[in-house]
């Protein structure tokens, strides 16, 4: 699968500011949408690829910070940094404890908000492929047998080959074929990646 080119939106209902922020963002080879309310937004369909919104604090209708709350209700993980001319502390600090990225006050310097860009693409990007590869080990989990599932989870708890076969009645020699079994549909080479995986799935239990 193709990775997309990551995409910046820009939302805010000032049409020259909306412009600015995209010629600026176009010249250093980033794709922008701009949009002028947070309704218009969420009108548009997005294409499957990193990204990032640099969203304005005040805007017709649902206002900035209303936006991120539903964003995040909404289960929508895509990174927010604010933009606003008529930021304060106050609200700063509401914005970053609901998880945006940043809060930059007009005027700001370009090269901030590049960076800020940048941290929120490398954000989402890692994100999008901590899940592919989470998928896949779901995927591969799924192809288990109930009873590679049952051997899998006593190698978890460090049994050995002969603990397992007591605990499920067969013999050892049936449970290293499950072992194995396991090892190859996980694509695991080791127990030791086997081990990693299965922390990534949520499979291990805490200690107590």
């Amino acid at each position: 699968m193709s990775q997309q080119n990551p995409i910046v939106y820009v939302v805010d209902d000032d049409s020259a500011i909306r412009e600015t922020l995209s010629s600026l963002l176009r010249s250093v080879g980033l794709a922008v949408r701009g949009f002028a309310s947070a309704a218009e937004f969420l009108a548009h369909e997005r294409p499957d690829a990193p990204s990032c919104i640099v969203l304005d604090v005040r805007l017709p209708g649902q206002g900035g910070l209303e936006f991120q709350r539903h964003l995040t209700a909404s289960g929508d993980p895509i990174p927010v940094i604010f933009i606003s001319g008529h930021g304060d502390i106050p609200m700063s600090v509401r914005a970053i404890k609901a998880g945006a990225l940043e809060f930059l006050t007009k005027p700001f310097r370009d090269q901030d908000l590049l960076d800020a860009i940048q941290a929120a693409i490398n954000r989402d990007t890692f994100r999008r492929e901590t899940a592919r590869v989470t998928n896949a080990l779901r995927q591969r989990y799924q192809t288990l047998s109930p009873r590679e599932r049952q051997v899998l989870a006593l190698l978890l708890t460090g049994q050995q080959s002969r603990q397992i076969a007591a605990a499920i009645g067969a013999s050892e020699s049936t449970v290293k074929v499950h072992r194995m079994q396991v090892m190859r549909k996980m694509e695991a080479s080791s127990l030791v990646e086997l081990v990693r995986m299965a922390d990534g799935l949520g499979l291990l239990t805490a200690p107590a």
